[in-house]
């Protein structure tokens, strides 16, 4: 087989949102300790948690709950969403075992349901990931970022629909290319309506691109990464996962693609659709690498898609993703507040609750532009007084008047890890200091540490002692050596889980906690190999560029089995009258025009190819049915074949991996 969908397009907000068989392990929670105890209460002393306007607003315009007790279904009759499993934080104070500022936000994400933002703008919040907005023209409705799953965005839109009347979707804005923003497309609209002209489908420049390549080439890793970041593996729950911070959790249905009809390609440009104007604001590069904001005059709304949510954002993903520029997501807020602040009466996004008042919003905008600014300048300042990204990060202290702003705190970003991505987006990883140049990998380093602290039992000891004093960074600084150098004893992984859950429940920012406390269950019941499932949608695929599928079969060959191997093959697809080569030498793949000389051609049509690419048929099923034709020496092309690799998904994350198979 060439190819598999979860290799190619592993969703990161879906990969294993599916994975709920993984919930019904045993998870051996430990209660919050003493020192935790002492932790999470002291930040009830360090935040304003009698300003409760975020719980006003939060209500504001509410019309009618989700149906079915927030239980949204597929067509087989399966779950999707479930609102109803984070129904333990309402109305009560925050547990020992969760920082009181995360609840918080837990209690604010699980209010759902379809509200009014302003006459003629209308969300259906907390039925996904993200939001979901109904924009009302004159004869039909503009829907913006219709979720994750088409199950999901459909529910909403029945519920707007049985509230505000069975309007037309007359358009769909796309505000930026991560799949929260355009998954559920097919829920609200028909392909054949945006063929006929009836429905506009609105989106940045290089949409597209971008939709389709972030999770391309190293999406495997990041894949699996996600499983820890949104909490897939660990239940919902004071003990586990409280949702991300962004938002509850993501939905595992069917992930569709529309591509635009329109593309926004410079700031100021203007559409008109069914008697409202649009103004557009290009934000490339910032949360994502294709984004807008724009406006609307007649309703002085405006949104500034997820560059000011409420929550400090990610500079740098957990998953693992390009690092992100805090000076243009600042300079970008700024242009915002300049072109339509004095204008602007409602702020509303794709995440969280809308602001109201000119001078809310403004003092918002402001606040979340100060924000990333100060980041970026003052991780700058400490880098050239010369302090490392470590450092840079521990000393990183927000002013008051930004960290005592509740939309800044730290529920899906965090400071911490912020300034580490603004000090690597401009100085790499590495520090200056030569004896941190060429490390030796955790396994060699570990047992090099064990053996200088007197072996594994003198380390536990001290460890142990550690623990005890509540020193838990430490214990697993240290105790990360010694189960590189020894995965498998036993002592070792059992304390080094019980500093990282204790870590988990003092965090503020959801994916930390999802970290932590899914690391402590992988090392106390090992890897659980459970069904991935299969994210790649056909409309990614039809969407996804052939030059792009040629680049990721380069990443997958493997490079030492292609050593000293030369091998051209012409590629030939009709149906879109495209024709390449791949030609491999000096362990390299690359991919142009057709050769004169090839060992052998392959014709193809892409249609066919994104059977293979979805994983539905192989390369050998389609050359066994005539749909795939192989003219010259088929055995260079079986060769060829034979150097891509496969990669398997459940890698271990908290202890080391095998050496790589030859």
């Amino acid at each position: 087989m060439l190819f598999t969908t979860r290799m190619l397009w592993p969703i990161f907000y879906c990969v294993a949102a599916v994975l709920v068989a993984a919930a019904a392990h045993a998870q051996e929670s430990k209660p919050a300790t003493a020192t935790t105890r002492e932790t999470n209460s002291a930040v009830l002393k360090e935040l304003p948690f009698k300003n409760q306007q975020d719980f006003k607003d939060v209500k504001r315009g509410f019309i009618a709950p989700l149906p079915d007790n927030g239980v949204i279904k597929n067509a087989k009759g399966q779950p999707v969403w479930d609102l109803g499993a984070y129904g333990f934080a309402h109305g009560k104070d925050a547990p020992e075992s969760v920082n009181p500022s995360l609840w918080r936000q837990l209690q604010l994400l699980s209010e759902g349901g379809l509200y009014e933002v302003t006459p003629r703008i209308y969300q259906v919040r907390s039925a996904d990931l993200s939001n979901i907005t109904f924009i009302e023209g004159d004869k039909g409705v503009v829907v913006m970022d219709p979720l994750i799953s088409a199950e999901t965005a459909r529910a909403a839109l029945d519920l707007y629909r049985k509230h505000r009347g069975n309007k037309p979707v007359v358009g769909v804005i796309y505000t930026h290319s991560h799949v929260d923003h355009y998954g559920g497309v097919r829920g609200v609209v028909e392909e054949e309506d945006v063929k006929a002209g009836k429905v506009k489908i609105i989106a940045p420049e290089h949409f597209v691109e971008e939709a389709v390549s972030e999770n391309v080439f190293a999406g495997n890793h990041m894949s699996r990464r996600a499983t820890f970041m949104y909490g897939n593996l660990i239940p919902k729950g004071p003990q586990g996962t409280l949702g991300t911070g962004l938002g509850l959790g993501t939905s595992p249905g069917t992930v569709t693609l529309i591509e635009p009809t329109d593309t926004i390609t410079k700031t100021g440009q203007q559409i008109k659709l069914d008697g409202l104007t649009y103004e557009f604001l290009l934000a490339p590069g910032t949360e994502a690498p294709a984004e807008m904001h724009f406006y609307i005059p007649e309703l002085k709304a405006l949104t500034a898609a997820e560059n000011a949510s409420h929550t400090l954002h990610n500079l740098y993903t957990l998953r693992g993703a390009k690092v992100r520029n805090a000076k243009a997501w600042s300079g970008y807020l700024n242009d915002t507040i300049n072109r339509w602040g004095d204008k602007t009466e409602v702020l509303y996004g794709p995440h969280h609750w809308p602001t109201w008042g000119n001078e809310n919003v403004v003092n918002h905008l402001k606040k979340q532009r100060d924000l990333y600014k100060y980041l970026n300048d003052q991780t700058l300042r400490m880098a050239n007084h010369g302090y490392n990204m470590v450092e840079t990060a521990e000393m990183m202290e927000l002013p008051p008047e930004l960290a005592n702003y509740w939309a800044n705190r730290g529920y899906y970003g965090s400071v911490n890890h912020d300034t580490r991505a603004v000090w690597n987006y401009y100085l790499g990883f590495f520090d200056g200091n030569p004896a941190r140049l060429y490390p030796l990998p955790p396994a060699d380093a570990g047992r090099k540490y064990v053996e200088y602290m007197g072996g594994a039992d003198n380390l536990l000891k001290q460890a142990q002692k550690d623990y005890d004093a509540g020193n838990y960074r430490w214990v697993a600084q240290v105790l990360d050596n010694l189960v590189s150098a020894e995965p498998n004893n036993r002592v070792a992984r059992n304390l080094l889980a019980d500093a990282l859950e204790q870590l988990g429940y003092q965090q503020e920012n959801g994916p930390w906690r999802n970290f932590f406390i899914s690391g402590a269950k992988e090392l106390r019941e090992g890897v659980k190999k459970l069904p991935v499932p299969n994210t790649a949608s056909p409309d990614t695929i039809r969407s996804m560029p052939t030059g792009m599928f040629f680049d990721y079969l380069g990443i997958r060959l493997n490079g030492p089995k292609a050593a000293g191997k030369n091998i051209a093959i012409n590629v030939s697809l009709p149906d879109v009258k495209e024709n390449y080569s791949l030609v491999l030498e000096n362990g390299v793949l690359n991919y142009g025009p057709p050769v004169d000389r090839p060992h052998s051609t392959v014709t193809i049509n892409r249609s066919d190819l994104n059977d293979v690419i979805l994983g539905t048929a192989t390369m050998k099923d389609k050359m066994n049915d005539g749909s795939a034709k192989v003219t010259g020496d088929q055995a260079e092309f079986e060769t060829l074949l034979s150097l891509l690799d496969t990669f398997e998904f459940w890698w271990n994350l908290v202890t080391p991996n095998p050496p790589p198979k030859s």
